[in-house]
């Protein structure tokens, strides 16, 4: 009788092993196998889901490149803000960025004819490549903020819908117009000064302005980098947080202010130089897979 008892402890001990972790890792290694042969384009999985993972907060992969777990949804009215474009459900981001954006819609409230910010796109739910518009936005780490001074918070859901910001721009993003103000410049100086910040992206001209118009240190200004577009919003790009290490980070940007750089958009659009005879065409990128993002991803897409 103990013989027997014996035996079947010890089977059951055994059965045990082989449910638990050689189990597991089939189970994962199964997964890892099902995600690196799923070929199908990323923002359409990604740009129907509607609610965050309940996983702990995490940004894996790059700015154009990843996904999103645990989000946190910006309010869509705050004491010194309001999320535009409500239907696009993209007011979402990792908790870093939300706290940012409260913090700067603060400052912006301090200046004169703004009592805050409108915020326009941020993430999806899950994060991930979008269905429409954006290649970055996609680890919960970016957002745009519009031009047009939050005169008012208490818009409606239609209105949100259908008021536009202004552009700031002139002679194609050579220059800034009058809609331009120095509330512009101190906004972004204070998003720049933040030490979460990475990059803050805008037109040529704005960036040219800021550098003439700054009498005391520059040093800031060297996160704000001249892109294309970006004249009716500018787009704030945080670090990777600190100690998340499936996020990755982009390179800083080059010493100095970068103000001869951005003379040197403004003249080139000016004063566009010839086109490279020996130029190459650009390839379309490929559409990104689920297969092309970090494995992670295809966890926090199947999360409840």
């Amino acid at each position: 009788m103990m013989r027997r008892w014996m035996t079947l402890a010890a089977c059951a001990l055994l059965a045990g092993c082989v449910g638990g972790k050689e189990e597991t890792a089939v189970a994962t290694t199964s997964r890892a196998e099902v995600a690196a042969s799923d070929f199908r384009p990323a923002k359409e999985l990604f740009g129907k889901v509607a609610l965050p993972s309940q996983q702990v907060p995490a940004s894996f992969g790059g700015y154009s490149q990843g996904c999103l777990s645990g989000a946190v949804q910006l309010p869509e009215t705050g004491p010194t803000w309001q999320a535009m474009r409500l239907s696009r459900n993209r007011n979402w981001g990792h908790p870093t960025l939300v706290a940012f954006l409260q913090d700067l819609s603060r400052s912006a409230a301090r200046q004169p004819s703004w009592n805050g910010l409108y915020i326009g796109d941020m993430s999806q739910p899950r994060g991930g490549p979008m269905l429409t518009g954006h290649a970055s936005h996609q680890v919960g780490l970016d957002a745009d903020i519009w031009m047009l001074p939050a005169s008012r918070l208490d818009l409606s859901r239609g209105e949100r819908e259908s008021l536009s910001s202004i552009s700031t721009r002139r002679a194609a993003g050579a220059y800034v117009n009058g809609n331009w103000t120095r509330q512009h410049h101190e906004i972004i100086k204070a998003a720049a000064s933040d030490p979460r910040v990475a990059r803050i992206f805008i037109f040529p001209g704005a960036k040219a302005q800021m550098c003439n118009d700054e009498t005391g240190d520059k040093s800031w200004l060297r996160k704000v980098r001249p892109w294309w577009g970006h004249h009716y919003h500018f787009h704030v790009r945080l670090n990777c947080p600190w100690g998340d290490r499936s996020c990755v980070a982009q390179d800083p940007p080059p010493p100095g202010d970068g103000c001869a750089d951005a003379q040197q958009w403004v003249n080139n659009i000016l004063n566009p130089p010839p086109p490279d005879p020996n130029a190459k065409p650009v390839k379309p990128k490929p559409p990104i897979t689920l297969a092309s993002l970090p494995q992670q991803c295809t966890s926090v897409l199947s999360s409840r």
